[in-house]
C-alpha cells in the first residue's frame, strides 16, 4: 500500500471505531479505519447487549431494525438486581440481547454501504504529529496521513500510549474467566454463589454451547486462560469439570477501572475503551463507546470542514468524560456489592429493597440504559443538554417522528410556535405540531417550548420561546451557522 491521505484515520474497527467512521462518512468526511485483525470475524459473544440509548441512536440513523431483527428484547437491565424499564419513556424500553460479534458485523456492513475504507491486517507501529496533520505507520511499513487521528483501539490502546496520555484509576482486585465451550455432562444453568463470588452458566443460541463465567480468579493473572485452567476452576467450584471441551472462546477480565486524563491531545483523540475501562457489570461498555462515537462524529466533521473551530472538540471531553466517569463509578459500586464476604450481602439486601421502589428503580434503570445523561445540568430549560424525546409530530410533509428527521446526522430546528428562524443553511427547520406529553426519563413530564434546536447526536442544544438572540447564539456556538 502506498502512502494514502484521509481527513481522519481511526485506529480500531470495533463498535466505537465503526460507528465513528459511519458518522463521519454521513457528514461527507473522508474517514478510514486501520484494523489489526485480518477480518471482522470475532470469536465469542463478548459484550452481550445494546441498551435503550444506543438503540435510540441507531434509530436516529434509520438502522435500528437491522439490530432488532438479529437479537432478542428483554424488559430488564441490571444493577445488583434486575430492574424493569418497561415504563421508561422511550420506544426502546428494553435491553436488546445481541452478541458483540453480530453488533460489529452489522455496523461493518453499514460502514461498507457508506464506502468507509478499512485497512485490515495492519497494526499501528508509530505516530508522528505535525502542526497540520498526523502520520501513521503500520507494522507492514505502510504510511497514512490524516488531519486527525482517533484511537478506538481498546483498553491497551497504542494510540493513547504513543500520545502520552495518562490512564489513571484503580488496579484489579479480582478477575473472572469467561468462556464458550461444549460439555459432556449437563451444565448447572444460572447463577451459583460461593466464597469466591458469583459464577454463572448459560446455554447459547445453538442449544449446545455453554457460556461460563467463573469469578474470584487471581487479579494478577495475565494472558488468555487455558482449557485446563477453566476445567480446574469448574472442578473447584462445582465439584466436576463437566467434561468441558471444544472451546470456541476463552478470555478473562478484571475489575480494573481506569479513565484517560485527556480525551484529546492536539490532533489525536480517544474514544471507547481507549478512553475508559471498567468491569462489564451492567453491560455498559460497548454502549458507552458507541455513544462516544456519535458525540464526537458531527463535531469532528464540522472541524474538518472548517465549519467550526477546533475548540468545538473540547466539548467532546467536557461532555463524555463525566458520562464515562459515572459508568465507572456505578460498576465499582456493583463490584463492591458482589464481594464474597459475610457482611456485604447485608448491604445488598438494603440496596435490593431500595431498588424495589419505583423512583429508585426508574432512576437506576435510566442510568444503566444511558438515558439519564445530561450535558447541561444548569440549563434554563430541562430539555437542554438532554436527549430529545422521539415525539410523534406533524410537519408540512405529514405525520413523522423526531428521530426520522435525524437520519442524515444534520442539526434540526423544530419550530412548534411558528416564530423561530434559523440564521443559515446548515440547520434544517421544520414547522411542527405535537399533541401529547413531552416526558423525560427520571424527570417526568416537561413543558414543550416554542422551538427546540436538536444536535445531530439527538441532544438538545437550545430550547425557548421567542428568544431570537439565544437561538442565534446557540446555532453559532454549535453549528457555525
Amino acid at each position: 500500500m502506498q502512502r494514502t491521505d484521509h481527513d481522519v484515520i481511526i485506529v480500531g474497527a470495533g463498535p466505537t471505531g465503526l460507528m465513528l467512521a459511519a458518522e463521519l462518512a454521513l457528514a461527507g468526511v473522508d474517514a478510514a479505519i486501520v484494523e489489526r485483525k485480518p477480518t471482522q470475524a470475532r470469536a465469542g459473544g463478548r459484550a452481550g447487549g445494546l441498551h435503550a440509548r444506543t438503540l435510540e441512536l441507531l434509530d436516529q440513523r434509520g438502522i435500528v431494525d437491522r439490530f432488532l431483527a438479529a437479537g432478542r428484547t428483554h424488559p430488564r437491565v441490571s444493577f445488583h438486581v434486575p430492574l424493569d424499564i418497561g415504563d421508561a419513556p422511550t420506544r426502546h424500553n428494553y435491553l436488546l440481547a445481541l452478541a458483540q460479534e453480530k453488533t460489529e458485523r452489522l455496523l461493518a456492513e453499514w460502514a461498507d454501504e457508506l464506502c468507509v475504507p478499512i485497512y485490515r491486517d495492519r497494526e499501528l507501529a508509530r505516530i508522528a504529529c505535525g502542526a497540520d496533520g498526523v502520520d501513521v505507520t503500520t507494522t507492514h511499513g505502510d504510511t497514512l496521513r490524516a488531519g486527525w487521528l482517533v484511537g478506538c483501539d481498546g483498553g491497551r490502546s497504542t494510540v493513547r500510549k504513543q500520545a502520552g496520555i495518562g490512564f489513571p484509576g484503580w488496579d484489579a482486585s479480582t478477575s473472572w474467566i469467561i468462556a464458550e465451550v461444549k460439555m459432556t455432562e449437563k451444565p448447572v444453568l444460572g447463577f451459583h454463589e460461593d466464597a469466591s463470588g458469583r459464577h454463572a452458566m448459560s446455554l447459547m443460541e445453538d442449544g449446545e454451547t455453554v457460556g461460563v463465567v467463573l469469578a474470584g480468579r487471581d487479579p494478577r493473572a495475565a494472558g488468555e486462560p487455558t482449557l485446563d485452567e477453566l476445567a480446574a476452576g469448574l472442578k473447584t467450584i462445582y465439584g466436576t469439570d463437566f467434561g468441558v471441551h471444544a472451546p470456541t472462546w476463552l478470555s478473562r477480565f478484571s475489575d480494573a477501572t481506569r479513565q484517560a486524563d485527556a480525551y484529546r491531545k492536539g490532533r489525536i483523540l480517544l474514544a471507547g475503551d481507549a478512553a475508559h475501562i471498567h468491569p462489564p457489570l451492567g453491560g455498559q461498555g460497548l454502549n458507552l463507546g458507541v455513544q462516544d462515537a456519535v458525540n464526537l462524529g458531527w463535531k469532528l466533521a464540522q472541524v474538518v470542514q472548517d465549519v467550526s473551530p477546533d475548540a468545538l472538540l473540547d466539548t467532546f471531553e467536557a461532555e463524555r468524560h463525566p458520562a464515562a466517569a459515572r459508568v465507572l463509578r456505578n460498576t465499582i459500586a456493583q463490584g463492591v456489592l458482589r464481594r464474597p464476604d459475610d457482611r456485604t450481602p447485608v448491604l445488598g439486601e438494603f440496596v435490593a429493597e431500595m431498588l424495589s421502589m419505583d423512583e429508585p428503580r426508574r432512576r437506576f434503570g435510566a442510568m444503566i440504559a444511558g438515558m439519564d445523561v445530561t450535558y447541561a445540568p444548569d440549563a434554563h430549560h430541562p430539555l437542554v443538554g438532554r436527549r430529545m424525546p422521539d415525539l410523534d409530530i406533524v410537519t408540512a410533509d405529514g405525520p413523522t417522528r423526531v428521530y426520522a428527521l435525524l437520519r442524515d446526522a444534520r442539526p434540526v430546528l423544530l419550530d412548534f410556535a411558528g416564530t423561530a428562524r434559523p440564521g443559515g443553511d446548515r440547520v434544517r427547520r421544520f414547522g411542527a405540531t405535537f399533541a401529547g406529553t413531552c416526558e423525560l426519563p427520571v424527570i417526568g413530564a416537561v413543558p414543550l417550548p416554542g422551538a427546540v434546536l436538536v444536535r445531530p447526536d439527538g441532544y438538545v442544544a437550545w430550547a425557548g420561546d421567542g428568544d431570537a438572540q439565544g437561538l442565534r447564539d446557540a446555532m453559532h456556538t454549535w453549528f457555525g451557522a
